[in-house]
């Protein structure tokens, strides 16, 4: 197995810059999700590594090799589409010994190689079934036996778990990385979910606009967002406009909050819903202790977000957790909001 390199990798069509200095390294064995929202470049990144779109400029190493300009077939990478594009007309076992076939294995070893990857994905028994006679989930896990048939250096998953139901995405998430684990298969991934992202990557790529807005794991992201984008697109914040001095912040609204950071000017602070402790009087020796009152409560099972107007400019979300004794409050009910200086993250 071997690590990803791409340097200042971009690609145009015409005026449009689909990507722009894609600056990225990628270790041997390491999981890397590539995470943003539609149209952000995720997706032709993932491609001008597989070889099916080449860079407008910039280079891609796999291991020691220069890709930049090979086929598809001379790299060694496996990828999983979005659709699985499985071949209606032939078996699983006909499915996954297509790529072997194509890149001239020995018909000889084909068997073999064929069979030990529907054994990795458990699908063994199957073998002489059809695509329509499969669910999406076993679907999904034969376009990744014909993707690790050949034992590729890097595998590449283009959304894979985006067809699935919640229930069956949950699952197979869980038995891809751990495929992935324990084969130690350099993996990118691409995908708009960030729970999916979350759960499954060693490191993330939050992407927007055809650049990389941050790099990191998942608390780096989450606890310590480089900007307004990535705090609001992993996880959920909510975002307050003011201006900071000193260890002191003035909300658009004119309320007073205590940071934990020495700052001087415009700026804006996100706080993560979870972090916001809800009360219906003010907290003994917290500094932030705002009124305010319920808008909205939207109750989601385990959780329960509580929307709170602080005033016209200022709003925040707290989050509690549902259990027997939990106290929810109404709409329009006055209640307190706090949380602690170290808590309001700066996103701008």
């Amino acid at each position: 197995m071997t690590g990803v390199q791409l340097e200042s990798v971009c690609k145009f069509y015409g005026d449009f810059r689909a990507t722009e200095d894609v600056n990225l390294t990628i270790a041997n064995g390491e999981f890397l999700v590539l995470l943003g929202p539609s149209g952000c470049g995720k997706t032709t990144t993932l491609r001008m590594v597989a070889g099916f779109v080449e860079p407008t400029r910039g280079s891609i190493r796999i291991g020691n090799v220069d890709v930049t300009h090979l086929p598809p077939w001379k790299r060694s990478t496996g990828l999983v589409f979005q659709s699985y594009a499985l071949f209606p007309h032939l078996t699983v076992h006909q499915n996954v010994a297509f790529g072997l076939e194509m890149r001239k294995v020995p018909k000889s070893e084909i068997s073999e190689k064929v069979m030990t990857a529907l054994q990795m994905v458990r699908l063994d028994h199957l073998g002489e079934r059809y695509p329509r006679q499969l669910s999406g989930g076993q679907q999904q896990r034969v376009a990744l036996a014909r993707a690790l048939a050949f034992r590729p250096d890097v595998l590449l998953l283009d959304e894979p778990l985006s067809n699935l139901d919640a229930k069956l995405r949950h699952e197979v998430r869980v038995e891809i990385r751990n495929l992935q684990q324990r084969l130690g298969i350099t993996t990118v991934m691409v995908t708009h979910d960030q729970e999916e992202a979350l759960t499954m990557a060693d490191r993330l790529v939050v992407m927007n606009e055809g650049r990389i807005q941050q790099v990191g794991s998942q608390r780096d992201l989450y606890d310590r967002p480089q900007s307004q984008f990535v705090a609001s697109f992993v996880g959920r914040s909510s975002f307050l406009n003011g201006r900071a001095g000193g260890a002191r912040f003035v909300t658009a609204g004119g309320l007073p909050v205590v940071i934990d950071s020495r700052l001087e000017g415009e700026a804006v602070i996100a706080l993560r819903p979870e972090r916001i402790t809800l009360a219906n009087a003010p907290l003994a020796d917290t500094p932030n202790n705002l009124p305010g009152e319920v808008e909205f409560v939207s109750y989601m099972g385990n959780l329960i977000d509580v929307h709170v107007r602080l005033n016209q400019h200022d709003h925040v979300i707290a989050q509690i957790v549902n259990r027997d004794d939990t106290n929810v409050p109404a709409v329009k009910d006055r209640v307190f909001v706090s949380w602690a200086p170290s808590s309001s993250v700066f996103a701008k």
